[in-house]
């Protein structure tokens, strides 16, 4: 995504003015009683803000056209639905909504398929919290969210995570001016730590001093998963006899695990 662009969907970005405060209190009220050629003004005056939201869903591929036209959309949702009776700045209003429509955008364009039930669930959630948002002008919890839909906390979290955009393992997350870390350097790899690796090293040492039949019996038991009686089965044994066996090779094995 290009983010140096001077005209981004017809707009010279390097011309935009910017409102203070007063002014945009002052045009919202007149918007709001009925001014709308007000309107037109208000938005010119907020399209540096879209871009600044826009900046934050840098690395996703997107083309920045779409991104900034979709974010124009919730700045306008934010003017419609904006309370002048708190005593909150319109940025702080505007953004998480600006944000949210981005954010369904892009989950309306994910190549990840996502089944009905739980698109239908996160897609009221969603339209729960805007309305929660623009009752108290706070985000609400997931809590509340999952109570006025009359549905358990956990199929409410479920459902929001499922609908997650994915994220590149090579986006970078922190530059100092050297090298960039990236979202893999992050990940951790439980499978893959030195104690584990010494394990089984350890394991391999002491699978290598039992008998052949030892060797196999163990094999079929704690790799393959199988159960003593498809052990005697395969091999043509008893299961007392595998049973026996087995023990024997275990305890052979403390030695060197």
């Amino acid at each position: 995504m290009v983010f140096n662009k001077v005209e981004i969907s017809g707009v010279n970005t390097a011309k935009l003015p910017v409102l203070k405060e007063k002014e945009m209190k002052e045009l919202l009220y007149r918007i709001q009683n009925g001014e709308y050629q007000c309107r037109e003004k208000f938005i010119q005056g907020n399209l540096k803000l879209v871009l600044s939201v826009i900046k934050r869903f840098n690395n996703r591929g997107e083309n920045v056209d779409d991104l900034f036209q979709v974010g124009c959309i919730g700045l306008m949702k934010s003017i419609d639905n904006f309370n002048l009776a708190l005593n909150v700045r319109f940025s702080t209003y505007a953004v998480p909504m600006i944000i949210g429509e981005i954010r369904r955008y892009l989950r309306d364009n994910n190549s990840i398929r996502v089944s009905r039930s739980l698109r239908d669930i996160a897609y009221r959630a969603l339209q729960v919290r805007e309305r929660l948002v623009n009752e108290s002008n706070k985000e609400p919890t997931i809590e509340q969210i999952a109570k006025e839909l009359e549905l358990p906390r956990e199929d409410v979290v479920f459902a929001l995570d499922a609908l997650q955009e994915p994220i590149s393992l090579f986006q970078p997350i922190y530059h100092d001016g050297g090298d960039e870390i990236y979202v893999m350097d992050q990940i951790k790899d439980a499978k893959n730590l030195d104690d584990s690796w010494i394990e089984n090293l350890s394991i391999k040492e002491g699978m290598a001093k039992l008998k052949e039949r030892e060797k196999l019996i163990l094999n079929l038991r704690f790799f393959d998963g199988k159960t003593q009686m498809e052990v005697a089965d395969e091999i043509g044994i008893s299961q007392a006899q595998v049973s026996r066996v087995e023990k024997n090779a275990l305890k052979h094995m403390r030695k060197y695990v």
